[in-house]
């Protein structure tokens, strides 16, 4: 990727994966529906289930050929997210509350300023790591050991 393509992605993304957005212009103009993929490299969303294209798929081992149809990215600049409140488009702006957590509201002529909430599937995905080590982990006592003493030099290669 060359400077001038970096420069022209998004760097600060206010829609994410499973909100609810209306898409703006296209042969889908008016519609409304989740966000499937969000591909960051490409400024380009997966909306479920519209800008639906036919894909002529080869038969090959293992699975049939024929014509399918799947759902072609669009521009970031073609959706804009439901205010949850008026339930048209609007922009979304980031505040902070006074406990200090950031949220996502609506911004923007005739939007009601209210709180989008992050969507429930992208808190699935934050689990716990396990706290148990596993075979590849280093042992504690490896990793507290002291192997360097600043004072005698101790430990130091020779360069």
């Amino acid at each position: 990727m060359g400077w001038k393509s970096y420069q022209k992605l998004i760097h600060q993304w206010r829609i994410l994966r499973g909100d609810n957005v209306m898409i703006t212009r296209g042969k889908d103009k008016g519609e409304t529906g989740t966000i499937k993929r969000v591909i960051r490299s490409q400024n380009r969303v997966i909306v479920e289930g519209k800008n639906l294209v036919k894909k002529h798929i080869k038969q090959g081992q293992g699975h049939e050929g024929g014509i399918f149809s799947v759902e072609a990215p669009l521009h970031v600049s073609n959706v804009q997210v439901v205010d949850p409140v008026t339930g048209k488009p609007t922009k979304v702006g980031i505040r902070f509350l006074e406990d200090g957590s950031k949220v996502r509201v609506s911004r923007g002529i005739g939007a009601s300023g209210s709180i989008i909430p992050r969507p429930e599937i992208l808190k699935i995905r934050t689990t716990p790591r396990p706290t148990v080590a596993g075979p590849k982990d280093t042992p504690m006592e490896v990793v507290m050991e002291r192997t360097y003493d600043p004072k005698t030099g101790k430990g130091m290669p020779d360069l």
